[in-house]
C-alpha cells in the first residue's frame, strides 16, 4: 500500500513501475529486471507477463462491453480468442459484473471497476498495480472493489501494490509507505 495525498508522485511512481515515464535517476525493478533499460517491445511484452494494472478511472473503450473490454487483454496478450472470451466470462461472473453485451459506458462506477479489475487479472500476472481503484466510488463500490483486490495475495499469492489516499482503504493492507512531496516517509504494518 502506497499512500499520500493528492500530488506527492503515487502515480507517478506507478509509471515508473510500468515503464511509461522513466525516473530521473535510479532503476525501477520488476521481477528481477531493469523496467527502464527495455526497449518498448521488450516492455510490452514484461508488463503483459508480469503486470496487471487497475486505474483510477478503469480506462475501459466505452463501446466495448465488459467480456469484449477483459477478454480485449488477453487477446494482445496472445491468448486464443475462445479461450480469451470464456476466461473474460468466468472472470466477470466471478467479480459479479452482469454479462449482456451493454457497452461499459452504461455501467455503474462500480461495474465498471470490477471490470478493470478483470481485465487486470485475465493474463494472471504475479503484480496487480492499482491507482486509486476506488477513488470515484461511493462507499458499497469502494468496500466491494478493495474486498476483490485485497483478497487477490491470499486467494491467489498475487503481489499487490495499491495507491491511494483513502484511509478505509489503506487500512486493510498488510503493509504501508508513506509518500510526502515525493519521497517515502516511512513504513507501517
Amino acid at each position: 500500500m502506497l499512500c499520500g495525498p493528492s500530488g506527492t508522485g503515487k502515480t507517478s511512481l506507478l509509471t515508473c513501475v510500468l515503464g511509461l515515464t522513466s525516473p530521473s535517476h535510479g532503476r525501477v525493478l520488476v521481477a528481477g529486471d531493469d523496467v527502464t533499460r527495455m526497449s518498448k517491445r521488450q516492455l510490452a511484452a514484461h508488463r503483459r507477463r508480469y503486470m496487471g494494472m487497475v486505474f483510477q478511472f478503469g480506462e475501459l473503450l466505452p463501446e466495448l462491453s465488459a467480456r469484449e473490454n477483459v477478454a480485449l487483454a488477453a487477446l494482445l496478450a496472445g491468448v486464443a480468442h475462445t479461450t480469451a472470451y470464456d476466461r473474460a466470462e468466468a472472470l466477470l461472473a466471478h467479480l459479479g459484473v452482469p454479462e449482456g453485451g451493454t457497452p461499459t459506458a452504461y455501467l455503474s462506477g462500480g461495474e465498471r471497476q470490477r471490470v478493470a479489475v478483470a481485465r487486470a487479472l485475465i493474463t494472471d500476472p504475479p503484480l496487480i498495480l492499482a491507482d486509486e481503484p476506488t477513488g470515484a466510488l461511493d462507499q458499497e463500490n469502494r468496500d466491494a472493489v478493495a474486498d476483490i483486490l485485497f483478497d487477490l495475495p491470499k486467494r491467489d499469492g498475487r503481489a499487490l501494490l495499491v495507491v491511494t489516499h483513502d484511509q478505509a482503504v489503506a487500512r486493510r493492507a498488510d503493509r504501508w509507505l508513506d509518500l510526502i512531496a515525493g519521497r517515502l516517509a516511512g513504513a507501517s504494518g
